[in-house]
């Protein structure tokens, strides 16, 4: 997987506003990073130029607030080629199903069996509004090359 077709998929995170809270505005920029180990400093974060089968990847999707009020959501779909791992501070929720339902990941099902990280098709974060009126934020989760 390129580092461009990973980047056409955070193109893809879209704010969308929660039904009992107002539109605002908010603009994204998303960044791509692969995890090298470094044996002085341990780990290292490169921009990603090239994706390859089991690598460690974070995506890092900053927002700023252009306008409005309220809280808002950022929805991200995972390519396919990516397994979830998680999410620096783990407040997100995830779809198993490509986006029509959504929950904790201990808490949905795939068919008669608990989803696991590998099911994972979609991760969505809601930015409250007290953080929301803050002007600016960032999201990190990373992720495993398949």
């Amino acid at each position: 997987m390129t580092i461009r077709h990973a980047l056409a998929i955070l193109a893809c995170c879209t704010p969308f506003a929660s039904p009992v809270l107002a539109n605002p505005l908010v603009a994204l920029d998303s960044a791509v990073f692969v995890e090298r180990g470094a044996p002085q400093s341990g780990r290292l974060l490169e921009p990603a130029a090239r994706l390859s089968r089991g690598d460690r990847v974070v995506y890092v999707v900053s927002w700023t607030r252009m306008g409005g009020q309220g809280g808002f959501v950022v929805t991200n779909p995972l390519p396919r080629s990516v397994a979830f791992q998680g999410s620096a501070n783990g407040d997100e929720e995830v779809s198993v199903d490509g986006g029509r339902n959504w929950g904790k990941l201990g808490a949905l099902r795939v068919g008669q069996r608990l989803a696991t990280a590998e099911d994972v098709t979609h991760v969505r974060w809601r930015v409250d509004p007290g953080l929301a009126a803050r002007g600016a934020g960032s999201i990190t989760y990373s992720g495993i090359v398949r």
